[in-house]
Order: C-alpha cells, then structure tokens, then sequence
C-alpha cells in the first residue's frame, strides 16, 4: 500500500477546526495529519517528535505571534514546509508571515478544492498566496498605472519586471505570465531572477510581500497627496 507523500502537523488553537481539518484531509490519499497541537509550544514540541513535511498554522495562537511562531519551528525542523490557514487577511499579518518563512498564507473560508491545491503547491516546494489577500495592492496598482505613478521602491526595477509583480500576486506561473506577456519561460525565468537579486529576496511570496507592502506604502502616500 503506497504510503501518504505529505505528512502534516495541525497547529490552531480551535479543536473543531482540527476536527474538520482531520476529517477532510483523512480523504486525501497522498496526505496524512500526523500530529497536532493548540498553543506554539506544542506544535514547535509535536514538530520535533514527529518531523512531517508540513505544518498548517493558524496566526491567532495563544502564546506566539506569527512572526514567532514561524521562526520557533523552522528553528527545529529547517526544512519543514509551512502553509499559514487563517481568517486574517491583513497585509501586515500576511507579510509578518512570508518574512519570517512562511511558504503559502490561505483564508479559512476558502473552497476545500483551493485549500487541497494550496497544501500540494507548499508541499511540491512552491509558495503559495491566496489570492484576496493580493486584492487591496493589485487593484491600487491597476488604478494607479494609468497616472504614471511609479513609487520609489519599484522605480529600481524596469517597466517589464514591473508587470511581472502584479501577475506574481495573482499567483500565475512562469507559464502563465510568460503567454500573458507574450515572452518565453526563459524570459520570464530571467527577469524573476533579476526582481528577487533587486529586491534582495530569494522566493516568490517574499517578492509578493515586498509588493504588497510597497504598494500600500504608496498608495497611502498618494491619497495625502490628494
């Protein structure tokens, strides 16, 4: 019987989400949930017991922010994937999370669909954002673009690198943005190479935060403008 590739640790504080959690992802064949805990301390404990590939964490524990709670696990488990499951979708929560090692942040109201593919994306070695939480900074640039206005983080990449970020929150692959923008994978493999040495970033979601917090930066300083 082949055994499950992706071994997960529940760390939320609710005991009927991990319930439900357990329940849905028990009919996952290539899943299993190993372990879980309901403070930071037993899941950074349950992590190093049992070492899965995974851990979904919740953001609102009792006895850690994010930012610790990311920082306390991979401290003990450097190469365990994390996939953050919350109801916050602030920009400063997501950012806290991505910049301290998360791997994907996703919604608690997503479709159970979404939430499977998400874990599978983290699981495979890629990030993953779900998309809402990239609404606020997508539609400012998108309506900001058409007034020239370019604010000093993102005058350091260049027009093209520019239209890349965006299509990165959205999530879309190398693929994706390469038909989008009518250019080659190698291309778009390229200009990504050149946004992560400028922005001193070494992954997708930490480009995506840095774009998240520097269109909110400067959309806040363009509404005092006016």
């Amino acid at each position: 019987m082949k055994q499950p590739s992706t071994s997960i640790v529940l760390i939320d504080d609710h005991e009927m989400v991990r319930r439900g959690l357990r329940a849905l992802l028990h009919l996952e064949p290539d899943m299993a949930i190993v372990g879980e805990a309901a403070t930071v301390a037993d899941g950074v404990a349950a992590v190093e017991r049992l070492a899965p590939q995974m851990a979904l964490l919740d953001v609102k524990l009792p006895d850690a922010s994010v930012t610790e709670a990311c920082r306390r696990l991979l401290a003990v488990a450097p190469k365990l994937r994390i996939l953050v499951l919350t109801s916050y979708a602030e920009n400063s929560t997501v950012m806290a999370a991505v910049q301290n090692g998360a791997h994907g942040y996703i919604l608690k109201d997503v479709r159970m669909d979404d939430l499977i593919r998400a874990i599978r994306i983290v699981a495979s070695g890629h990030g993953y954002l779900d998309p809402r939480v990239t609404q606020q900074a997508l539609h400012w640039i998108r309506t900001s673009s058409h007034l020239g206005a370019t604010s000093q983080g993102t005058s350091r990449l260049s027009p093209q690198e520019r239209l890349i970020l965006p299509l990165l929150a959205e999530g879309k692959t190398n693929k994706e943005i390469a038909v989008q923008l009518r250019l080659s994978d190698k291309t778009v493999k390229n200009y990504l190479a050149n946004i992560f040495d400028k922005l001193h970033v070494k992954r997708r979601t930490e480009a995506v935060a840095w774009f998240m917090k520097e269109t909110q930066v400067s959309g806040a300083a363009r509404s005092q403008k006016l």
